[in-house]
């Protein structure tokens, strides 16, 4: 049964109760918010100019560029505009859209603004990016009242603390949270209690479910499973004969449960970064080799900053090569050690760079940090004290990039490589992320 609540303004609440044969002990269960701001760096971005307001506007660039939508306003949705589609097709969808490259600082510290709300709330928060984010409230009853009243006052609270609208997903795993939170869009909050994750699931297309895309929507298709519910009823051996490991934790979804993929950890302790990457778009496309090694140095540079400031140190470092016609492909190398220095990534970057370019015009450039460890390994005499000088030397750089930006400092070959980081991409300065390898 569903139920409706209005309070004052164009705030509404939605809540789930199920058939008391299907409740649970709730005693044991968790309780877990996801909360998404609601058309996030529009919003902020209308906060600046409220001559935005109601209009069709599409944050990410100009309709022009190359790259992508970063966020649209629900007018622009109406349009078929989106996240991730290519601002050109935004323009011919939406001509009379308007196009704003957006501002990555206004985002982070309104993303900062919310964070220190949730925090407030519960000590144990988990950003899943700039504008997401899950709570656990388990056990805040006496200081919140129950889900309900407490997903009420953090909607509150949130709008008080930043004059933006959000909506709240709450249930007993991360998985249904987000996905109620994407069902009470915009401006709601809907809660799944014990017990009824199932049938809530059930009528809900496959594709709701985080990590199904399309490739595994195809192929769900293709067995006739186009409904959670179609899912549900599907023996485990089935899907694991067809789908793998990824078929039992679809299986286990289906029933509402953090069965694995995107959800391995509690909130709270799985902050920790399994990659770590940087891509570039370019305006036109590219065979000019200065240009290139510039670009590749930069990014390097980049992902070096984000490498030391979470403490990490990458063993294997990986190329993104994309040509004019969108043909792709992806090399990487292993070391023997790991590293978080600017002058190695550059290095092997370019190496696979002119290992494996075929002399074509090049449209995008990507580089991979993967194989994270806390340490670096065993270094021989020389190299340790080359490591050592490189280390002081970018120490001292971070704490410029620091309080000056992270273009205040640059190694020379980076310097004509120069350009700004893609609005949608997850900001290093994240709020609530852990900054371990700082001085």
């Amino acid at each position: 049964m569903r139920s409706r609540v209005r309070t004052s303004g164009s705030e509404t609440f939605y809540g789930l109760w199920s058939d008391p044969a299907t409740m649970v002990d709730t005693a044991i269960m968790k309780t877990i918010f996801h909360v998404d701001m609601d058309a996030f760096f529009v919003s902020v971005e209308e906060l600046f100019d409220p001559s935005l307001k109601g209009k069709p506007v599409v944050v990410g660039g100009k309709p022009d560029q190359r790259g992508v939508v970063s966020a649209a306003s629900y007018a622009a949705r109406k349009y078929g505009v989106h996240s991730a589609m290519p601002l050109r097709t935004a323009y011919k969808l939406c001509p009379q859209a308007i196009f704003v490259e957006g501002h990555r600082g206004r985002y982070t510290e309104y993303s900062g603004y919310v964070f220190e709300v949730l925090r407030s709330f519960s000590p144990l928060v988990e950003m899943a990016s700039i504008d997401e984010a899950y709570l656990d409230m388990t056990g805040s009853e006496r200081l919140h009242g129950p889900p309900m009243m407490a997903a009420h006052k953090l909607h509150e609270r949130i709008k008080q603390r930043t004059n933006l609208n959000c909506s709240i997903g709450v249930a007993c795993s991360r998985l249904v949270a987000k996905i109620c939170s994407d069902q009470a869009k915009p401006n709601g909050v809907l809660f799944i209690p014990p017990g009824a994750e199932a049938r809530f699931l059930a009528p809900l297309e496959v594709r709701r479910i985080p990590g199904v895309g399309k490739v595994t929507e195809k192929s769900l298709h293709s067995f006739g499973i186009r409904r959670i519910g179609d899912l549900a009823h599907l023996d485990e051996r089935f899907l694991e004969s067809k789908f793998g490991k990824w078929g039992l934790a679809l299986a286990g979804k289906a029933r509402g449960l953090d069965a694995g993929g995107w959800f391995d950890t509690d909130v709270g302790f799985g902050d920790e970064a399994k990659s770590i990457s940087h891509e570039h778009t370019y305006m036109e496309d590219t065979a000019d080799v200065r240009v290139i090694e510039a670009s590749l140095a930069k990014l390097s540079e980049m992902v070096a900053s984000r490498l030391r400031e979470s403490g990490f140190f990458a063993r294997t470092i990986q190329l993104k090569l994309r040509y004019t016609d969108f043909s792709t492909i992806t090399r990487a190398q292993t070391l023997d050690h790991g590293t978080q220095l600017d002058i190695e990534l550059i290095e092997q970057t370019r190496k696979l760079f002119h290992n494996n370019w075929n002399g074509r015009p090049v449209r995008l450039l990507g580089v991979h940090a993967g194989s994270l460890e806390h340490e670096e390994g065993q270094l021989n005499l020389l190299e340790t004290e080359k490591q050592e000088r490189w280390k002081k030397a970018l120490s001292a750089v971070d704490r410029i990039r620091d309080k000056f930006g992270t273009s205040s400092v640059s190694v020379a070959s980076a310097m004509k490589g120069e350009f700004v980081e893609r609005v949608h991409e997850t900001p290093a300065d994240l709020p609530g992320r852990k900054k371990k390898g700082r001085d």
